[in-house]
Order: C-alpha cells, then structure tokens, then sequence
C-alpha cells in the first residue's frame, strides 16, 4: 500500500510545527557544536556518542514530517459497500457520508477519519488509523532526544572534564551557559509533555481504544473483549516484527485489509 500525501491548511498547525522545528534544529546545531564535537576531540567520548544523537535526531525529524504528510485515513467520497458488510457502517450526521465504525469526522480537517485518535495541531495533521504508527514513533524518538540531551547538558558541567581555553574565544564558547541553559529548559518542557501524551497513547493502544472513545464514552465497542497487547501493537504498526515498529523509512501495510479500503489505495 503505497502512503498517500496528505496536507493541512492550517495557520495554527503550522505556527506548532514552526515550534518543533526550531526546537529540533537548535539542539541538532547546537548540542554537538558545544558539547559532542569538542569532547569528542579531546577523548572524553566516544565516537558511538555522537553518531546515536544524530540517529535519534534523524529518527525524530523523519517521524515528524512523515506523521505530518501522511494520510491519517481519510475516507473516499464514494466508498462501495458490500450488503454483507453494511451493519458495520454508519451515517455521519456532519457530512452525511456512509463511514465505518469507530471513524470520527475531523471539524479541523472537514472530513472522516477511519478510526481517528485525535486532531494533533503539533504534526498539523489527524492522528488516525494509518499514522498512528508514525505518532508513537514520533513521541518516543522525542522523548529518547530530549532525555539524551538532558544528559548530556547535566554531564558538560557535573561529568566531563573542562574543556581547554582556547577554544572560549568562539562565540558559543562565550556563551555556552545561556545556550544549554536554553536547551535544558526546552528539553524538559518537551520530555514532560510529551511523555504524558506518550503514556496516554500506549494505555489506548493496550485497551484498543482512541482517545475520542474514552472522552465519550459513549462507543458501544468499548465493552469488546480486549485483544492481546502484541496483536493490538501489530495492528498498529502494520507488521508482527516487532523491530519495524521503530522504524519510520518503510511503509506500513494494514495487517488485514477491510472492505472498504480496497477501492481507497
């Protein structure tokens, strides 16, 4: 199933987005200008150090952007629906669309979502049945690079040994203080709002419910019989190997193909 472009007009999404970017970009300059590259030169770390902040940076920004454009599941105007298959189906009272159970209708995005968690404004995108994978990779590799960057502010000045003086005659040198000072502060605004949001999304996903079923309470699923974790994650995810779930350079494939997809790719 190849991954369809999706994007948001959005000045709200994108003023969000413009946040994580700026975050992203200023640690990615920099925490390796001021700490990894100059440590690295003088063998207080190692070579592995350096590569596995740049890994998670990748990892992160990659998450961000593809979670961003991808198509969340966006329902076609036109689905065919099999007889057999209709009492599965319901009618949107807002675009009065046919639309499977457990959608949503996105009022930001004016359309349905195939089982839509919830409108992100920080990926100016739905978070729903077909990024959703993209999301928790996203919040994990978040919280992975700002817990890394934490660390490594904490050991520049409590761990590592001082770094020779004639390197204080650049400006970042000269103005470390204020510039880690900075990133801790954004590291730990990110890390504990992110990682909230992390816990919440892992509870929905292990109880096979989204985070607009839980708000209602209204969802006459909710009582289902609950799926073993490793089944709901697969469904996720798209695959059962469990060391695709981190990657973000591949393309997920649903697991089981329902009907109403075959006519949507």
């Amino acid at each position: 199933m190849g991954q369809r472009i999706h994007f948001v007009v959005d000045p709200q999404g994108w003023c969000c987005m413009g946040v994580l970017i700026f975050v992203w970009l200023y640690n990615t300059i920099f925490i390796p200008k001021v700490i990894l590259f100059p440590h690295y030169e003088e063998g207080n770390i190692s070579v592995v150090a350096v590569l596995c902040y740049y890994f998670c940076s990748l990892f992160c920004i990659a998450s961000l952007f593809r979670a961003s454009v991808a198509d969340p599941g966006k329902l076609p105007e036109n689905p065919k629906i099999p007889i057999t298959e209709r009492e599965y189906w319901e009618l949107c009272n807002k675009c009065n669309m046919l639309r499977p159970k457990r959608s949503h209708h996105c009022s930001r995005c004016g359309h349905c979502v195939r089982r839509m968690d919830h409108h992100c404004p920080w990926i100016n995108n739905c978070v729903g049945e077909d990024n959703h994978w993209l999301f928790l990779q996203l919040c994990f590799y978040t919280q992975i690079l700002s817990s890394y960057t934490l660390i490594l502010d904490f050991c520049h000045y409590y761990y590592f040994l001082p770094l020779k003086k004639e390197k204080w005659d650049v400006f970042v040198f000269r103005h470390e203080l204020a510039l880690l000072r900075i990133s801790a502060f954004m590291g730990l605004i990110i890390l504990g709002g992110i990682s909230r949001l992390f816990y919440t999304q892992l509870m929905g996903i292990f109880t096979d419910t989204t985070s607009i079923e839980k708000m209602s309470n209204c969802c006459e699923d909710i009582s289902r019989p609950r799926k073993p974790w490793q089944q709901t994650f697969s469904e996720v995810f798209g695959t059962h190997w469990k060391i695709l779930w981190f990657i973000p350079f591949r393309q997920r494939q649903p697991l089981r193909v329902p009907y109403h997809f075959a006519n949507h790719v």
